[in-house]
């Protein structure tokens, strides 16, 4: 399977794909929790059905030590007891920032005020900034075809 588009060759899509990687690294640098920002990355591209950046986000939250029991709950974050209360709240805002239009309101009051008890304002920055980059490959990626399972870890840097 070969993507529809290639985002390496395409000049524009390469110059977007730069963006969207120099954004991706402010947040990295955050001060919100690497192994929160790989949930919200993992759980976004699991309800937009991208293959290829749930095998990356997998993979490299593997590498970076997470516990296969975590990354196989992930979906079931409501009913699994592995993930802290900070970690709920995050996965919670990522289902409804990514499920905006399953929701005639958006993401509730609710589940903003439980995300603002856990993380400070910087931190919420990184996290609604990084649910919608991933969103935002997910569906570049999804549109493209963007085959699945040969990522290996640290293969973009």
């Amino acid at each position: 399977m070969e993507a529809r588009l290639n985002l390496f060759t395409n000049q524009i899509a390469g110059k977007v794909v730069r963006h969207l990687n120099a954004a991706g690294k402010a947040i990295a640098e955050s001060p919100l929790p690497a192994a929160t920002q790989e949930l919200i990355k993992i759980r976004a591209s699991q309800i937009n059905g991208c293959g290829f950046c749930t095998d990356m986000h997998t993979k490299d939250a593997a590498h970076a030590g997470e516990t296969s029991v975590r990354l196989n709950l992930i979906a079931a974050w409501r009913e699994a007891t592995v993930f802290t209360d900070a970690e709920r709240a995050a996965l919670e805002l990522t289902e409804q920032g990514t499920r905006i239009a399953d929701a005639a309101g958006g993401v509730t009051d609710e589940a903003w005020a439980d995300a603002a008890k856990y993380y400070d304002e910087d931190q919420l920055a990184a996290l609604v900034s990084m649910i919608a980059i991933i969103n935002a490959y997910n569906r570049v990626n999804v549109m493209i075809q963007m085959p699945a399972g040969d990522y290996q870890p640290g293969q973009f840097g």
